[in-house]
Order: C-alpha cells, then sequence, then structure tokens
C-alpha cells in the first residue's frame, strides 16, 4: 500500500482517495480532495494559503528540519527483502515517533514563550472593561474604585437643534 502525499497541502492521501491530475508534460499532481485541487486550478500559492502545510513551516509554525523527517521521505530505490532488517525497522518505527512528537511539543512551547505574557495583558484589559460582570453592582455602588471613570461630554446647542427632526 503506498500513502501518497497531496501537492498542495501536504496532507496524507491514501489508496483510492483523492484526485490525480496528469499535465501536459506527464507531471502528475495528486490532490488529497477537491478543495486543494480546487486551489490548484485557481493557481493559488499553497505557502501563501493559511491552513497548508508549506505556509507553516514558512512561517516558523512547524519545524522545518529535522532528523526524523529523513525516515518519512519517499525512496524509488528497490531494496531487496531482509528479515532482520524488516523487523528492526518496524521496532524503531515508535521510537521514532516519540522523538518526533518531544521534538514538536518543544519547538512548540518556545514559539509560544513570549505569548504568555501578551494573553496575560489582553484578559487583564478585558477583565478592566467587563468587571460589572465579574462584580456585583451592589459592590459597584459602595467602592467606585472599582469601575472606569465616567467622561462627560458637552454638546453645543446648534448640534443638538441640527439633530432634531424637522416638523411641517
Amino acid at each position: 500500500m503506498r500513502l501518497e502525499k497531496c501537492w498542495f497541502c501536504s496532507s496524507t492521501v491514501y489508496p483510492g482517495h483523492g484526485i490525480q491530475f496528469v499535465r501536459n508534460d506527464a507531471k502528475i499532481f495528486r490532490f488529497c480532495r477537491s478543495k486543494c485541487h480546487k486551489n490548484f486550478k485557481m493557481k493559488r500559492n499553497p505557502r501563501k494559503v493559511k491552513w497548508t502545510k508549506a505556509y507553516r513551516r514558512v512561517h516558523g509554525k512547524d519545524m522545518t528540519q529535522d532528523s526524523t523527517f529523513e525516515f518519512e521521505r519517499k525512496r524509488n530505490k528497490p531494496e531487496r527483502y531482509d528479515r532482520n532488517l524488516a523487523e528492526n525497522v518496524l521496532k524503531a518505527i515508535p521510537k521514532i515517533d516519540k522523538i518526533r512528537v518531544t521534538r514538536e511539543e518543544r519547538h512548540h512551547k518556545n514559539r509560544m514563550k513570549g505569548n504568555k505574557v501578551k494573553v496575560q495583558k489582553e484578559a487583564t484589559k478585558e477583565l478592566e472593561q467587563g468587571i460589572s460582570l465579574v462584580k456585583a453592582p451592589l459592590a459597584l455602588q459602595q467602592d467606585p474604585s472599582l469601575t472606569l471613570p465616567k467622561i462627560k461630554v458637552t454638546v453645543s446647542q446648534q448640534q443638538s437643534q441640527q439633530n432634531q427632526p424637522m416638523e411641517e
């Protein structure tokens, strides 16, 4: 069973699934779903479409270089069957997956390191604006320091007369 990669979004295409497009120069493009195929026909660049793997790699959201990716690469060179080699490969696959997952978690943690302060500032700002939702109205009346300062706006008479509807 051969698992292919979608040309547009880099997800896996299982046998019997997806769409295959062959260009005039005999280049084969495989797509996992019609969404990818339509985007390809619209000549969209996968590096500019936010939900693709290429976008995530270009913008530093996914790991780009890691030795564990070498095991996933497609190899066209046929190998002679060796039972011991196949057994060792099958034993190594879970170990490699575990290593890749830990490295991805570390990458994500490093990427989100500066985000914590930003999220806290946004949360405090939101709390200040919606303090009436958290504190009881009676507590706000007793301690006016909990509310935001009230701003008084003066309106001149000319503006107020212009806003009134004209009667005929």
